[in-house]
C-alpha cells in the first residue's frame, strides 16, 4: 500500500508540474516618454486581450506601474494570440475597471500601426514585448 500511495503522488505532482509547464508568459517593457507625472496616484495601466476586437468586453487582465518606464508580466495568459494596450491616467482617479477617462494618453503594441500586433506563445513559453507611447493618441 505504502509503495502504491507513493507512485500515486509521485504521478500526481508530475502531472501538476506539466500542467504548470503549459502557461503561457507575455512580459512587457512599457515606456511612456509623454509629459504626464507618473507616480502612484497617476498610473499606467497595461491590459492584456484575448482578441483584436478590443470593444467587444473587457480585457482578460490588467497590470499597474508607476513609473514612465517598467515592466509588468502576465502569467498563466490562457489564449494566444494575444493583445497589449496601455493607458495613462493624468485625473489620478482612475482603476482601469472602465473605459479611460477623456485625455488619457493610450498606446498599442504594434508593428504596423494603427493595427493591433498579436503576441504569439506557446504553452510553456515567454514572449518579451517592447510598447512605446506618448500623448500622440489620446481617449475622447
Amino acid at each position: 500500500m505504502n509503495n502504491r500511495f507513493r507512485l500515486t503522488l509521485g504521478l500526481f505532482l508530475f502531472g501538476a508540474c506539466a500542467f504548470a509547464q503549459n502557461g503561457r508568459t507575455i512580459q512587457v517593457d512599457v515606456t511612456y516618454t509623454g509629459s504626464g507625472t507618473v507616480d502612484v496616484n497617476h498610473k499606467i495601466y497595461v491590459a492584456l486581450w484575448d482578441s483584436a476586437q478590443m470593444s467587444s468586453g473587457p480585457p482578460v487582465a490588467i497590470k499597474s506601474l508607476e513609473s514612465k518606464k517598467g515592466t509588468v508580466t502576465f502569467t498563466d495568459v490562457q489564449k494566444a494570440p494575444a493583445y497589449v494596450t496601455t493607458a495613462y491616467d493624468p485625473t489620478g482617479r482612475w482603476d482601469a475597471q472602465s473605459p479611460p477617462p477623456s485625455g488619457s494618453s493610450l498606446g498599442i503594441y504594434t508593428v504596423k500601426p494603427p493595427a493591433p500586433e498579436p503576441v504569439d506563445v506557446g504553452p510553456g513559453k515567454t514572449a518579451k514585448i517592447k510598447l512605446t507611447f506618448d500623448d500622440t493618441n489620446k481617449a475622447p
